[in-house]
Formats: structure tokens, sequence, C-alpha cells
């Protein structure tokens, strides 16, 4: 294992004014915590995993008098069904009093997307937050099937949600990422992980495919959202410290509370990390805070911020050889070239509810400044400038005696790229090689309806509206005239049944189709390759069929999903010059798989007994992947590159009933995937031994030290793909190799 750091290297790129107040992250949330008076009372902790959930009909329960007056007044109403279930109040999830409107509940949260007819997952804080790092994406998703998620360095990851974005051997493609509601993707699709900090999110949404239909369902993967708390939830307080391998060093605090109407939440975390590989020494600092105000409890407004300031060297891809014996090098014209990724990002956001006897209303509006300082290649310089809004009514009523619940809603994004490419001398820039600016426009238009035409059966139809434009005008003419534009008016229709077997037990099915409109990065270009300019890139359109079952109880809970995807113009990589991808439309592939999970308590009363007895505890997520050219003219039935066939991620914990936990995990690749086209260079299979052990009991002090690779597996992590490999193609990200982290945390 790599010994810590003991001190910290200094970056070039420059650091904003605003941002050095963020490593003093104390300051900021003393100042915060002014905002807001901390309730003076906090509930009972419930010490269990989240109660079943049954999700046919969620009413919301609150302490109105006048509410009681209106359902008293239409007590000869028809009733809704008999497995109703009960919103939770406060006291079992938040902190006393009422709760935020415009926040819901973990509990409420899970209610919602279990009412889609398709694979969905919600994972809580408590999942990852106090027994990991939480340092990457991948520590949130791990146990989600269908989800593949693997960090290259720092804290960018390769995300792929059932084989979407296989091409983007850079940024992310085809899983929109939101916060709170509000996008993090810019408006013509890429997105960044360095703007997410795990340690800020209360739980993690992941709608799969087109069942993201009310964000809009434009892309295969669909939708992940990343929600903060409120200063109305429980443990509004607290902080973290957490060190390890590799010099990775990260404190963390947050702060909040409510007083009358008002109520804030602030959190911040400042951290760095000196890499595994050469060349990957990184620093974030970030923040997220919101301050809501009730007019009344039906009427509610908050205000969000987040900031970012990340500064990352880049290692860069290596030949196979290199991965496998010598993990640690860096691509040596990374380090020639001082490759770095760096971004600075400010986003302000609106959200406004409202609630009427059977209606909900949502809406709000958000802008995002983002500057990326990108030596590569050339020295990219991207100044992004995003902007939108968003509407969103569900009613839920009964309708000659039957339930109807109705989504609609209304998302508009739009944004500019101002963007200037330079030559890249040893990491300053040089001459100025291209300038453009870039518009994006995307407006979508959503209407989902289920109608329980059984108690417990729902028929399910929606679709989606998509306008999209792309236009750019060059500013730079030594190379021609990149200038152009293009236009998409895409339907989205969607169908299902969604079957509420018991109050915890579903099954489901749907038809559902998604439009992938493209980005100003797919084109092709360059020497013995056609010249495809971004306005000739079409949509990716995917039809997806579903089906499935998930059960969640005390003492067990799974999943299991079965789906096929057939796509038209999949945005992979078909060409390929000076060993880069270009990003063009094939034509027909398709996407299969099965996504199984499952949680149970496999022993129990082994050394305590009766009513909180200890567990020994097994989580499991697996995923099949067969993602295949359909006949290609070129690939023929090829497998795609990019993803393994075999995933399995699965755990084995003792549980004490008074916190303590311990056991082995393994993460386990057991077959080599290609990494191009022609199916003629793979990876290699892997499995890695890991080993964690703490305590948290739900209350305010909670502690883990956990291993990771403990057997120093020299392996592949992550890989870019192409057309067409060679031996000497340097495609390969190696894993990390053993590491050991510990962190304590401590909320009130």
């Amino acid at each position: 294992m790599h010994r810590l750091s003991a001190g910290i290297r200094n970056d070039r790129m420059p650091r904003s004014g605003f941002f050095r107040l963020l490593s003093a992250p104390g300051i900021l949330l003393a100042s915060a915590s002014a905002l807001v008076v901390p309730s003076n009372a906090i509930a009972e902790e419930n010490r269990g995993e989240l109660p079943p959930v049954t999700v046919d009909a969620p009413r919301e329960k609150r302490a109105s008098p006048a509410r009681a007056q209106r359902a008293a007044a239409r007590s000869t109403r028809a009733r809704a069904p008999a497995t109703a279930p009960a919103q939770p109040t406060a006291a079992s999830e938040g902190g006393p009093g009422p709760g935020a409107l415009t926040v819901l509940t973990a509990q409420q949260a899970l209610s919602e997307i279990n009412q889609t007819p398709g694979g969905v997952a919600l994972v809580t804080a408590e999942a990852y937050r106090n027994s990991t790092p939480a340092n990457t994406i991948k520590d949130i998703l791990d146990y989600v099937p269908g989800v593949f998620a693997q960090p290259k360095w720092g804290d960018d990851t390769r995300l792929s949600i059932r084989g979407s974005g296989l091409s983007r051997n850079f940024h992310l493609r085809g899983v929109q990422l939101y916060m709170d509601g509000i996008p993090i993707n810019t408006a013509d699709g890429y997105g960044d992980f360095q703007e997410i900090d795990p340690t800020a999110y209360k739980y993690v949404e992941v709608y799969k495919g087109g069942n993201a239909l009310q964000f809009g369902a434009n892309s295969l993967g669909g939708a992940v959202n990343f929600v903060t708390a409120s200063g109305r939830d429980r443990f509004p307080n607290g902080v973290s410290l957490d060190v390890g391998a590799f010099g990775f060093r990260r404190l963390q605090a947050n702060a909040g509370g409510a007083n009358g109407p008002w109520d804030g939440f602030v959190t911040a975390s400042t951290q760095v990390t000196d890499g595994f590989r050469d060349h990957s020494f990184g620093s974030g600092n970030r923040v997220s805070g919101n301050v809501g105000y009730q007019f009344s409890p039906d009427f509610e407004t908050r205000f969000y911020l987040n900031a970012n300031e990340v500064r990352q060297r880049i290692p860069g891809t290596v030949t196979k050889v290199s991965a496998l014996t010598n993990p640690e090098a860096a691509a040596p014209a990374n380090v020639a070239m001082d490759q770095q990724r760096n971004i600075d990002t400010v986003r302000l956001a609106n959200k406004t509810t409202i609630r009427f006897d059977d209606t909900r209303f949502e809406f709000g509006a958000f802008g995002v400044d983002r500057h990326l300082m990108h030596p590569i290649f050339q020295w990219l310089d991207y100044r992004y400038k995003d902007y939108g809004g968003f509407a969103k009514v569900t009613d839920d009523r009964i309708i000659g005696g039957y339930r109807n619940r109705l989504v609609a809603g209304v998302n508009l994004l739009n944004g500019s790229i101002d963007n200037q490419q330079f030559a890249n001398i040893a990491g300053q820039k040089g001459a100025l090689l291209s300038s453009s600016v870039d518009r994006s426009e995307n407006t979508s238009i959503y209407v989902e309806d289920s109608f329980y035409f059984l108690p417990n059966v729902a028929a399910i139809a929606g679709t989606q509206f998509l306008h999209a434009t792309r236009s750019r005008r060059d500013r730079f003419f030594s190379d021609g005239d990149q200038s152009g534009a293009t236009r998409f008016d895409l339907w989205s229709p969607k169908s299902g049944l969604l079957w509420q077997i018991d109050p915890t037990w579903q099954a489901f099915a749907n038809v559902s189709r998604s439009a992938e409109v493209p980005s100003f990065g797919e084109s092709a270009r360059g020497p013995g390759i056609p010249t495809i300019p971004f306005t000739s890139i079409r949509p990716q359109i995917a039809t997806t069929y579903e089906i499935g079952t998930r059960m969640r109880r005390p003492d067990y809970s799974w999943e299991l999903t079965a789906y096929r995807a057939n796509i038209r113009d999949e945005l992979l990589c078909l060409y390929s010059a000076f060993g880069n991808c270009n990003v063009t439309n094939a034509d027909r592939t398709f996407h299969q798989g099965v996504e199984a999970g499952a949680g149970a308590a496999i022993f129990r009363d082994i050394f305590v007994k009766g009513g909180a007895p200890d567990k020994v505890w097994l989580n499991l997520a697996y995923t099949y992947n067969d993602f295949r050219f359909d006949s290609d003219p070129t690939f023929g039935n090829n497998q795609l590159p990019g993803a393994p066939r075999h995933y399995l991620r699965a755990e084995l914990l003792y549980k004490h009933p008074t916190g303590f936990y311990a056991g082995p995990n393994v993460e386990w690749v057991p077959q080599a995937y290609f990494v191009d086209s022609m199916n003629t260079l793979t990876t290699e299979p892997y499995a890695l031994l890991g080993l964690k052990a703490g305590f948290d009991n739900g209350g305010p002090f909670s502690a883990y030290i956990e291993g990771r690779n403990l057997t120093s597996k020299t392996y592949i992590a992550s890989a870019s793909i192409i057309d067409r490999a060679t031996a000497t193609s340097a495609l390969f990200e190696p894993g990390a190799g053993r590491a050991v982290y510990t962190g304590i945390r401590y909320r009130w």
C-alpha cells in the first residue's frame, strides 16, 4: 500500500478568489449556520433499513386542519385502493415539524420512483456514505445492476448504463445527470463527474433508459438525479474526515436547520489526492446549499447554490502491456504536455412546489456558468453558459371509482459554448488553432398517465416530444469554415403495465423509445477517413422492451429485469485517425441484458437473539451485457466494445445490533471484453478482493476502515475504444493497487 503523502503539491492552474474560501470550509459553514436556528428537538433514530413500501397510491399526509375539513366534505367520494400507503411523517425520517415540500424524504422518493414500470433504483446515503470513502460515483452506484462505473483517474469515471455512451472516450455521454432535478450535463449533452460530490447527497435516483421520461427520455442510459438534504432533515449538522492510500485526504462539513417557515442547509468539502498513477494529482473544493421558505403547508419555494473548483492532472491511456506490467506509469505524452482537466462551475436555481387537493405543481429555473481549462493534445479553453427551466404537474385522484395518476411537464435547457483551442506547449497556451461559438437548444414536453383498471394493476402510457437545435459559428477560418446548424423534432412514446402483487412485491413490463440527439463532438475528419460534419450526424433511436420484478422485505429484497433495445443510428466509433475515435452513426445494433440484484439475511440469531438479532447479510448485483452490431457491412455481428459481458459485485457482512459490521467483498469480471469494433484486442478478466469493518447504528457517530484490492491484483479498470486496434494501441487505464481507507463522521 502506498503510504499517505505528507504534503500537497501546488497545481499550476489559477484558483478563483471565490474558491479560495472553500479551502477553509469551516468559515463557510459557520457563516451559513447563522442563517437558520436549528430545531431544538430531534426525532428518535430509526435503526433499521427503510421499511417495506406500497407504491400504488402515494397520498401525502400532513397536519393541516383545512385539509381535514376538505377531506370530510368529500367523504361521499370514491375511496383510493385499500392498499394505499401512508407517507412517512417528519419524525420517521426528517426533523420534527413539517417536512420540506420541495425535497422529498428518501421514503417518499422511493414510493414515487417505484411507480415506474421499469428499471429504476434509489440509493440512500446510508448505503455508502458511512462505510466507504465515497470518493467517486462508483462508490454510489456499485450495487445497482445494469450500471458499469469504473474510475479512470481522480474523480473522472467511465459510466455506462445498459451500454450507453460506449464510444465516448472522454467526458460522459448517454446518461443525463441532474442535481436536485437541475441538469449537470451541458446543453449539448456532455457531462463531467468532477462536479459530483458523493458526500453531499441524501439519496441518488437512477432511471434506466426510457424510464427517465420526466427528465426527457432522450438517452439510452436514462438519468441519474443527485438529491441534497434540506434544513428540515434529521442531523442537518455534521463533519467527516477521510484519509487513505495514494495521498487521499478529505474534510467535509455541513450545517443547517429550520426556524419557522425558513430552513437552510449547506455542505462543503475539500480534498486532495496524489493518485495511484504518476501525473494524477488532483484537488477539489465543492459546496452545495439551499434555502427554503414555506408560505403555507402547501406552498414552498427553495433556492439552490452549487459551486466547484477542481484541478486534476491526467495520466492518460497506455498500451495493454504497460497497463499490466507497469500500472503506475503515465503516458509519456501526458507528462510532457502536462495534460490536465480543470473546471470551475457555479450553478444557481430555484424550485417551487404547490399542493392542491389531488394535484402537485412544481416549477423552477436555473443558470450555470462553467469554465473548462483543459490542456490535452491542444489547450482547450471552453466557457459554457447554460440556462433553463422546468414545470411539472402530478395529479393523483379517483375518476369513476378508478385511481388515475397523471404526470405532465416541460423542460427547457439552452446554452452556448465559447470554445477556443490553442497549441499546448508543455501545459501552456500557444498559438490559437480553432475558435467557435456553439449553441444548443432543447425543449421537451412529456405526459404519462397511469390508469388503475384493477386496484393493484395500472396500465401506463406516455410520450415525450423533443425539439432540439445545434448551431456553430466558426471564428477561425484557417482550416475552413466549420459553421453549420441542425434541427431535430423527435417523439418518444412509452407504454407499460405495473402490477402490485402485494404491498412489497411488484412486476412490470414496458416498451419505450429513446431519442439521443448528437452533440458537437460527433463527426469524422482526418486522413484516410470520410469527412462527416456534425450537421450530418443523425439522432440515435432505440426501442427498448423490458420486463421485470422487484421485492423489498425486512430480511430480503431482490430485483430482476430483462431487456432488449433495438437501435438505429447508434453513435459509435466507426473510423479512427491518429489513434482517436471518430463517433458517427452505425446502421443497426442491439443491446440486451439481464440485471439482477439481491440482499438477504442468510443467517441470523448467531450470537444475539430476540427482536434485534445479529445477522449475516449478503448483497450482490449482477449484470449480463450482450451488445452487438446487427449485420453491419463492416463489422458483421461483432460485439460492441467497451463493456464486460458479465459484471458482479458482492459483499458478505456480519451486522451486530450495536452497529458493528465487518465482512469481505468482491468485484469480478470473469471474461475479458473487446476494446475495438473489429474484435481483435481485449482487456483481461479480473477479480478484486476487499474487506471492510466499521460502526454505524444510525446515530450521530460512525466510523469505517476499508481495504481494496487486497491481493494487489494488476488489472485494467477502464478502456477507451477504437474501430481497429493493434497490440500497441494506447487504450487502457490501469486499476489502482492495494489500498486502505478510513474515515469518521459525527452529525447532530
